[in-house]
């Protein structure tokens, strides 16, 4: 990514942010994560994080379905040619990021009673 789709990114990200607040009535808390802007700014993958889980089907449904709105806004604030095409998808960083946490807990736990173990005997 260069430093351009990079800066687009971020403005996305942050209008997008405010706009789904005041604009799009979900179902759900949804927070985005990222905005990844291809180098031509043909597209912008928009990565949302949702909770609850069990809500985000509905939640990127009802955001794909307000997508070309919510477009047409973002090329009114930003001001952008070309403006990029978004397209939102969950993003599931912050869910893996906590089981991998909740294994690497389980592992101490197990690692420390198994150094207990060995003590008494």
């Amino acid at each position: 990514m260069n430093f351009r789709s990079e800066r687009v990114g971020k403005l996305i990200r942050e209008e997008l942010s405010k706009m789904i607040l005041r604009e799009v009535e979900l179902s759900a808390l949804a927070t985005i994560t990222e905005v990844e802007v291809d180098k031509k700014l043909e597209g912008a993958r928009v990565k949302v994080s949702v909770l609850p889980a069990k809500e985000e089907k509905n939640v990127i449904d009802e955001l794909a379905k307000k997508a070309g709105y919510l477009q047409h806004l973002l090329l009114k604030k930003i001001n952008i040619k070309p403006m990029p095409r978004i397209f939102f998808e969950i993003d599931h960083g912050f869910e893996n990021a906590a089981k991998v946490e909740k294994l690497l807990e389980q592992d101490t736990i197990k690692a420390r009673e198994e150094g207990d173990g060995e003590s008494k005997e």
